[in-house]
């Protein structure tokens, strides 16, 4: 195991048995003989576990352990007591301040390796679920995700909602191996995840070979229409870059501001989704729109107007609703 592993001991043969121990294992080891040194070490370092005595100099274990676990930063790092405080009295307090096993001195070096392994393990699998829940859940909505119970559903009153979708995928798809389409669309949307984190927006979902986002949500934020406005060129101009062999791509974008819903959906397969008029609008914008350019309601001209460049188009009919006027939005004013 090639981890990183903090030992926080003030006995100089406690230290030398462990360290051999655990470089016999290939783990890198950083020493520290207090809980204030401990801490002083994690302000550089952080590592992959935490091997942690009780009776120290200074602060003792518990309240090391217990700080540790009140940082935002270091709270997820596994830690384990390793002492010679085994009364279940002391067991209990060492579980009560956040640490993941308990290990009695005199300890057997198989047993302390293999506690390790296991910890690392459990350590790596859940970092992974993290990466993993923060790929189709916002930060924030993954957090309240695990810590409440229940239905998350808020209405935000100003938020924006971007449509995009590529104009004439369907025969361009009958020209492609199903390999080479799902390399085309990746690539893409690759670059389109790339523009969202870039602009502070959030990805909401793609359907098919269509794309969602949206802004202002589930953080209000006073910009988030300039962001979705500088997203959606920065997608146009994203798209022109990408070669097919069979011809120039585009899209057809829409853009539409308002209130919406917004809430976490699904059980098993968890997804962030909004509802409301709002987000209807914008689908339709988006398919009565025209290819390679940003179709926008009135909403967000006259919101953007002195930053942002407009053509008018007129009155639209949009599909399920009364015409609207509407524009093409064309670019950033120097």
């Amino acid at each position: 195991m090639s981890s990183r592993i903090l030992l926080v001991e003030d006995a100089p043969a406690n230290i030398q048995m462990v360290a051999s121990i655990l470089k016999e294992q290939g783990c890198q080891l950083s020493v520290a003989t207090g809980g204030e040194q401990a801490l002083e070490i994690l302000e550089r370092v952080r590592p992959d576990l935490i091997l942690l005595d009780v009776i120290m100099p200074g602060i003792d274990g518990f309240e090391t352990c217990r700080r540790i676990k009140a940082s935002n930063t270091w709270r997820e790092i596994p830690i384990i007591f390793l002492t010679a405080r085994n009364d279940t009295e002391d067991i209990v307090r060492g579980f009560e301040a956040g640490a993941v096993d308990y290990v009695s001195k005199p300890f057997h070096a198989a047993e302390l390796v293999a506690r390790v392994r296991t910890h690392l393990a459990l350590d790596t699998l859940f970092r992974e679920n993290q990466r993993l829940l923060l790929n189709v859940l916002p930060s924030s909505i993954a957090e309240r995700l695990k810590k409440e119970e229940g239905i998350i559903a808020e209405r935000f009153e100003d938020v924006s909602v971007l449509f995009a979708d590529i104009v004439g995928f369907t025969p361009l798809s009958a020209q492609l191996s199903p390999s080479e389409l799902l390399n085309l669309l990746n690539k893409l949307f690759s670059g389109f995840d790339e523009l969202v984190e870039r602009n502070r927006v959030e990805k909401i979902k793609t359907i098919g070979d269509a794309y969602m986002a949206a802004g202002g949500l589930p953080e209000p934020d006073r910009e988030h229409l300039e962001s979705m406005a500088k997203l959606a060129l920065g997608m146009l101009q994203s798209i022109r870059e990408v070669q097919t062999g069979f011809g120039a791509l585009s899209l057809r974008i829409g853009l539409h501001v308002g209130a919406a819903i917004a809430g976490v959906i699904g059980k098993r397969k968890f997804i962030y989704d909004i509802w409301g008029d709002t987000v209807n609008t914008a689908s339709r914008l988006e398919s009565h729109g025209v290819a390679g350019a940003v179709h926008v309601s009135e909403a967000v001209q006259l919101r953007l107007k002195d930053r942002f460049s407009f053509t008018e188009r007129g009155l639209t009919e949009l599909k399920g609703r009364s015409a609207m006027n509407t524009f093409l939005l064309e670019g950033a004013k120097s």
